[in-house]
């Protein structure tokens, strides 16, 4: 990855800036075209969990739904699968401000942070699709023929799978703040309750439907995830710190480092 000099002038930014941005956009273009031809595969994928509750049978109700279908869902999915290379980018427009012990953390960010998103959106195609659904269609059969819409269901997925994903980065996001002492290790573990009940209106709203048991599934997760992080968070922070280092006491991650490059 070039990295620029950590000193430039304002109009050198500003191309570095324009070139990286070039990129991604170049890069979610040539994603979306590829993506527009391989749709009828991605919608297969995308119906297979949900067939067993509104069949196979799918339906577009406009001249032009077929197009807007296929190109929404290209766009969607290209821009996911370009997250790394977003990522790439914009973290290596901003590396020639961080010090070299810092630099090393951004290529495992970029790695754990890729990786807990398909993670989630995994775990929302294989478990929560078919549960969500299966409740969702559920509750119109009971008053009314559910029309298997194809815009609106594969809409409803994308969304879902979205939101698992990103709800999934916060094992990472507690990491850092807990060993920056940002937010020290003792106040996530004291305002738990604070937390918890945080962690449930964040679930209501990045769920898409109104579905009690996608709800459930999400906050489940949420709150597994952020003990799993904290436990993670503890073991690092003793481990370079000691005990002090919970309530916040020493500089954080790079205090060590900073020390040694000084002496």
């Amino acid at each position: 990855m070039p990295i620029g000099p950590a000193r430039m002038p304002l109009m050198d930014h500003l191309g570095e800036l324009r070139r990286r941005l070039t990129i991604v956009v170049v890069t979610i273009v040539v994603a979306t075209i590829v993506m527009y031809f391989a749709t009828p595969t991605v919608i297969s994928l995308l119906t297979d969990p949900i067939i067993p509750f509104v069949g196979d049978d799918f339906y577009i109700g406009t001249a032009l739904g077929g197009f807007s279908v296929r190109f929404g869902i290209a766009v969607k999915v290209a821009a996911v699968m370009a997250t790394p290379m977003i990522l790439w980018q914009l973290l290596a427009f901003f590396l020639p401000a961080l010090k070299p012990k810092e630099r090393r953390w951004v290529v495992p960010t970029v790695l754990v942070a890729t990786a807990l998103f398909f993670v989630g959106a995994v775990f929302c195609y294989f478990i929560i699709i078919p549960a969500a659904f299966e409740w969702l269609i559920g509750e119109t059969s009971a008053i009314a023929t559910p029309l298997a819409m194809l815009d609106d269901y594969i809409n409803t997925e994308i969304l879902l799978m979205i939101g698992f994903g990103v709800s999934f980065e916060l094992p990472l996001i507690v990491f850092y703040l807990a060993v920056f002492h940002i937010v020290p290790y003792a106040s996530f573990r004291g305002a738990w309750r604070y937390i918890y009940v945080i962690m449930l209106v964040v679930s209501a709203s990045i769920t898409p439907d109104a579905s009690p048991v996608t709800l459930l599934l999400m906050y489940a997760a949420m709150l597994s995830l952020y003990e799993i992080s904290l436990a993670v968070t503890r073991i690092v922070v003793v481990a370079r710190e000691g005990k002090a280092g919970l309530t916040g006491s020493r500089l954080g991650l790079f205090a060590d480092d900073d020390e040694d490059e000084e002496a």
